[in-house]
């Protein structure tokens, strides 16, 4: 004959989950939920379903040909092991596409080619640069866009840094850093 052995009554721990997992459960597929509408806007953005950018500057003219320049995201600069950089987009007119080698971004005039700036990437209808802002950058400087064309041509173009980046100035305002 078998001694009946009594059933230890579950921890509470374990009474805890019985009664409440499929809520828990419920709640891990909702949490998620909340994070979509960030996603889709983010994913139509690098699509290019929403414009160049959160803030377009407009439309740049370099010598004989145009650019359409936007802020990435609209925000101060991020900070990156190599500085603070700040992501801009440009489009090529549409009858740019051909005649342009390159297209380069920089903050300040450059003294050549060789210290144009950053290279943007991409195609020429949908162009991104990441470009570092010295710490020491003044509230007046200007951003110059460089653009070399297929016949050795180059042309330059400045605009300033206030209208391309607002809240650039802003950043670099609360920074207090005076040249």
């Amino acid at each position: 004959m078998s001694k009946a052995t009594a059933a230890a009554p579950p921890s509470p721990l374990r009474a805890l989950w019985l009664k409440w997992r499929f809520h828990i459960n419920i709640l891990l597929l909702l949490v998620p939920l909340g994070f979509m509408p960030k996603y889709f806007a983010d994913a139509a953005l690098f699509r290019g379903d929403s414009g160049l950018g959160e803030r377009e500057v407009g439309e740049v003219q370099v010598g004989p040909w145009s650019l359409k320049l936007a802020e990435l995201r609209n925000e101060a600069p991020r900070p990156d092991p190599a500085g603070y950089m700040k992501a801009f987009n440009a489009a090529l007119c549409a009858n740019c596409g051909d005649q342009v080698k390159a297209t380069y971004l920089r903050i300040g005039k450059p003294r050549s080619l060789r210290a144009a700036g950053v290279i943007f990437f991409g195609t020429p209808y949908r162009m991104g640069a990441v470009l570092p802002i010295p710490e020491r950058t003044p509230a007046d400087a200007e951003l110059w866009i460089t653009m070399e064309g297929w016949d050795g041509a180059m042309h330059q173009a400045a605009i300033p840094l206030s209208q391309a980046s607002p809240a650039t100035i802003v950043w670099l305002n609360k920074r207090g850093i005076k040249p």
